[in-house]
């Protein structure tokens, strides 16, 4: 039998949980001219979340995820390869001559594909003017492109006024919707509402929180029943309640429960033994994590992991909430109603070697 839950990757189509309305609500936005921005911390599917809205709107797209963008160079030869992908080169050749340092451009006749490349040395600002320049130019009112940067708070640690030569870049296009997504919500809200900013309130401001529980529960306990009949509710508020909603961990904890019962019917306790599975197949990398944390790093996770109050007199509470914003910043500790690891399987590792 095929696992019906998918984690790890964009999720699509009948894998896709809920976020009904947030998808509808892009699907509208986009619709006008105005830019949007989505904040939510690491792994709340925000990325999905926008391929199906961009999908559902039938509107050429270029997405581009900031983390694995190197330079401003290697970030305008991604955004030129993506372009490639909505326009045939053979179509746009008349606009490339007008770029003042020509790309190097080569295709594969095997796989289809197209490389992109600049002379190193060049001045990287001119690569990306003239790229982001060639987006505009090959679309209309009537054919508005969509363009998604993904992680964008990368741009901070790309090149020295990144952010000022990008706005001043973006403010002059008509013809494009961004969709600029991050998951380090201080850095984010930094870059687009603090006054001083160059992207202060460059677009509608949206928050991706985790799914509701009951739409949730429906998605794990409908799918569960293909091996647990008389257990799959049981099951899907269990899961429900080990990862707290979570999209990432709820995904990984059904798939890898669905899993050991295909494999080992025999299992009493198939919820136990499929968090203990996921917690030993990562505790070489949680061991690694845990020799990084300094001592107060170290503290704060395990009081965090037994629900204890962080108050005790130990720390002083200035060097607690830096210490916070730091890893929550590093994506180790999330704030929704209070602060809690991102981690439920990491804190099941710490509780375990506490």
């Amino acid at each position: 039998m095929e696992n019906p839950f998918k984690f790890g990757t964009i999720v699509e189509e009948e894998y896709f949980t809920d976020r009904v309305d947030e998808v509808a609500y892009i699907c509208q936005f986009i619709q006008s001219a105005n830019h949007l921005i989505l904040i939510s911390p690491r792994r709340f599917g925000k990325s999905s979340v926008v391929a199906k809205a961009v999908k559902q709107s039938g509107r050429k797209s270029i997405t581009i995820n900031l983390q694995q963008v190197t330079s401003v160079a290697d970030l305008s030869a991604k955004l030129l390869r993506e372009f490639f992908k909505v326009h045939p080169i053979e179509r746009v050749k008349h606009l490339i001559t007008h770029f003042r340092i020509i790309p190097t451009v080569t295709s594969n006749a095997l796989t289809g594909t197209i490389d992109v490349s600049f002379q190193p040395g060049v001045d990287a600002i001119i690569l990306l003017e003239d790229v982001m320049a060639l987006i505009e130019k090959a679309h209309s009112n009537d054919d508005r492109i969509i363009v998604v940067l993904d992680e964008f708070q990368e741009i901070l640690d790309l090149a020295p006024s990144l952010d000022k030569k990008m706005r001043a870049i973006m403010q002059d296009q008509k013809h494009i919707n961004y969709i600029l997504l991050g998951s380090q919500e201080s850095m984010m809200t930094d870059i687009f509402e603090k006054k001083k900013s160059p992207f202060y309130h460059f677009g509608e401001l949206m928050r991706l929180g985790k799914l509701p529980r009951k739409d949730f529960y429906d998605y794990l306990a409908e799918r569960l029943q293909g091996c647990f009949a008389e257990k799959s509710s049981d099951l899907a508020n269990q899961i429900l309640d080990y990862t707290g909603c979570h999209p990432y961990y709820t995904q990984q904890l059904a798939a890898n429960v669905w899993q050991l019962a295909v494999l080992k019917p025999e299992q009493t306790d198939v919820m136990r033994a499929a968090i203990d599975h996921i917690v030993t197949t990562h505790g070489l990398d949680y061991e690694r994590l845990w020799m990084n944390f300094n001592r107060t790093n170290k503290w704060i996770l395990q009081r965090l992991a037994s629900n204890e109050s962080l108050q005790t007199g130990e720390y002083r509470t200035s060097t607690i909430y830096s210490a916070l914003k730091r890893l929550q910043r590093e994506g180790y500790v999330v704030y929704t109603a209070s602060y809690e690891l991102e981690d439920p399987f990491f804190r099941e590792w710490i509780l375990k070697e506490r």
